[in-house]
């Protein structure tokens, strides 16, 4: 793993518009699943390589004290190694957050196909035109 932070190309985020069509949330919905999956993916990568380097840095300590090297040298080792391994516990906790929100946004798009699913299929069958919503609660 490198240790140099590099950026990637994000996927297009999905439109913030007004465009409440079936086809167009579950594509919304697909997006946002999608991303957040490979969110999680980068997120569970990036804690194993902090994972990684904090236990390298642990070691690291370890053979500059058996080096007799200057104490300082030694704690401000172990320092950032601590310092690692907290951050890669935080990674953690935010890559459980970003599966969890990957989870939901799958029981999202599967519990809108359910429930429109069919109207949609209805709808988009018919060669007349449907009212627009609300039409009928006038």
């Amino acid at each position: 793993m490198s240790s140099e932070l590099s950026p990637r190309p994000a996927a297009a985020p999905a439109a913030a518009d007004g465009d409440n069509r079936y086809k167009s949330v579950q594509l919304k919905l697909k997006k946002l699943a999608a991303a957040m999956d490979a969110s999680s993916d980068e997120l569970g990568a990036l804690r194993r390589g902090m994972r990684a380097n904090a236990e390298r840095t642990e070691a690291l300590a370890v053979d500059i004290a058996n080096a007799h090297l200057d104490a300082r040298f030694v704690e401000l080792t172990n320092t950032v190694a601590v310092a690692l391994g907290g951050a890669a516990h935080d990674v953690g906790k935010l890559h459980q957050s970003a599966q969890d929100v990957a989870a939901s946004a799958h029981e999202a798009q599967r519990t809108h196909s359910t429930l429109y699913g069919a109207l949609d299929d209805l709808r988009s069958g018919r060669r007349e035109r449907t009212p627009k919503p609300g039409f009928f609660a006038r």
